[in-house]
């Protein structure tokens, strides 16, 4: 059974910067076939950015530029590095994986202005 423990959540000022990691356990795996979601109170979950088998990265609009996916195999584990945060960036964010459709438990990031 694949397991995905996110960390590196928290609350960061307008500006800054918080990284994200997600180690996935329980299978061998290759982390070439995961993304990041997030979801803010009220709205629907959206796709933030994802990590191709190929290497090749994709972003929603809202982020490019300011974050960057990145994964690591020999550690079993993908980040979300998040650069120049707004607030409209607060959400809970989540790691998934799309060979089992298994999900992270949500690391909350708060954004203040």
């Amino acid at each position: 059974q694949v397991q995905l423990v996110e960390s590196g959540g928290g609350l960061v000022q307008a500006g800054g910067s918080l990284r994200l990691s997600c180690v996935v356990s329980g299978s061998a795996f290759n982390i070439n076939f995961m993304d990041w979601y997030r979801q803010a109170p009220g709205k629907e979950r959206e796709l933030v950015a994802l990590l191709h088998y190929t290497g090749d990265t994709n972003y929603a609009d809202s982020v490019k530029g300011r974050f960057t996916i990145s994964g690591d195999n020999a550690k079993n584990t993908v980040y979300l590095q998040m650069n120049s945060l707004k607030p409209e960036d607060t959400a809970v964010y989540y790691c998934h994986e799309r060979v089992y459709g298994n999900w992270g438990q949500g690391s909350q990031v708060i954004v203040s202005s």
